[in-house]
């Protein structure tokens, strides 16, 4: 199908369905006899217009049909109660970036100006920080405060945009999203959640008062780690249209293929989620009982700090788990020792994954302080794997 607005009317999966037949129907057309379930990667810089350049697809840059079916299933997760609704579909719309950066700069410099104030936590990606730079040199006013204890709330009297991270990345905090949201908008200032480390089947930002929900795409959206790819969702046209302007004059855009790939990956995303969240919290409470293991943080831990809140506002607590070990020495060890449990950056893949973030220099943590990101291996032997990788490390 070639209109934007006969693909968003398609058949997604509604409110009333589980995560899983959500996942795999989101964002696909009606059947067309004889043509594929989901249409291949259009892959076009330009298409036939003859005469006013009128309709949903004028130029590359600007929209293409393999992005709307991406852009409308993400958007399906993100608010399912809108999904099979085309009144309500019609408040939510999704834009899809080259990364999850791209999509965090096009919304603050889509809506931060000279002279704005923007609050940011103070313990979040480690981009962050460059992006605090860069913001100061356009002469906005940064603001940060740590993610736990709510503590953003004590500097967002005059600000334009508050930006909350939840869980924190690496640091696994979670703040009261909906709290923080009703005190930002009492005092005039726009909401965005990055909503990376959750997936929208452990949290919905948009459902618990953000303006915007952003996210990479690379890490457990997708889940392969062969994909570079970001997103942000909104209800508000206007926030939307301002968005899409930035970026077109970026354009910083994705490519149909991993556009398509995207897409294609959504259908296992609750399978997914269920194993390498279930494989997380047995990794915590392996850990747990490891002496030489300290600051161990997963929210799904019953006696963590963000247990209680994380409970109210999320359905699923993540596949990742941060703890420290008594050195750099002791915790390269460890990831040497490891076999089932690749030494790489970023999270939310298949295959389990983990580093001494240390090394980036960019986090405020310990040396020996690792972050792990569960993947779909069989628990049993990925806890083996850490646990003996662990005694290993220890001589």
């Amino acid at each position: 199908m070639t209109d934007s607005a006969a693909i968003a009317a398609g058949s997604g999966a509604g409110t009333g369905m589980g995560d899983g037949t959500r996942a795999v129907r989101a964002g696909l057309p009606e059947p067309v006899k004889h043509e594929p379930t989901l249409p291949g990667p259009v892959f076009a810089a330009h298409f036939h217009l003859p005469g006013d350049p009128t309709g949903p697809y004028t130029y590359g840059r600007d929209s293409n049909p393999t992005w709307t079916l991406l852009e409308q299933a993400i958007g399906e997760l993100e608010a399912p109660e809108a999904a099979g609704d085309a009144a309500a579909a019609t408040d939510v719309e999704t834009l899809v970036f080259a990364s999850g950066m791209a999509a965090i700069s096009a919304v603050l410099f889509s809506q931060l100006r000279a002279g704005d104030a923007v609050v940011l936590p103070d313990d979040g990606y480690q981009a962050l920080p460059l992006v605090r730079e860069q913001l100061t040199a356009y002469g906005i006013e940064v603001r940060t405060a740590p993610t736990g204890g709510d503590a953003q709330l004590d500097v967002l009297d005059g600000a334009k945009l508050l930006w909350i991270e939840t869980p924190s990345n690496p640091g696994l905090d979670v703040c009261d999203v909906r709290r923080l949201a009703d005190a930002a908008h009492a005092r005039g200032a726009l909401v965005a959640v990055d909503n990376t480390l959750a997936t929208p089947l452990g949290q919905r930002p948009l459902e618990l008062g953000a303006d915007f929900s952003v996210a990479s795409g690379t890490k457990m959206l997708t889940g392969h780690g062969d994909i570079l790819l970001g997103y942000i969702a909104c209800r508000d046209a206007e926030l939307t249209d301002s968005v899409r302007r930035w970026r077109k004059i970026v354009g910083a855009i994705p490519g149909p293929m991993e556009a398509w790939l995207a897409h294609r990956s959504l259908a296992t995303l609750q399978l997914r989620a269920e194993r390498q969240n279930a494989n997380a919290l047995a990794l915590a409470e392996a850990l747990r009982a490891r002496g030489e293991v300290t600051g161990l943080r997963y929210p799904g831990l019953s006696d963590d700090p963000s247990y209680k809140i994380a409970s109210q506002q999320m359905r699923r607590f993540g596949c990742v788990v941060s703890f420290t070990l008594p050195s750099r020495v002791r915790a390269d060890r460890f990831l040497d020792a490891l076999r089932l449990v690749d030494d790489a950056t970023s999270f939310g893949g298949v295959r389990s994954t983990a580093e001494r973030r240390g090394r980036w220099g960019g986090d405020a943590v310990a040396e020996g302080f690792i972050r792990l990101s569960a993947g779909s291996e069989d628990p049993d032997d990925l806890v083996a794997d850490v646990l003996r990788a662990l005694d290993e490390s220890a001589s």
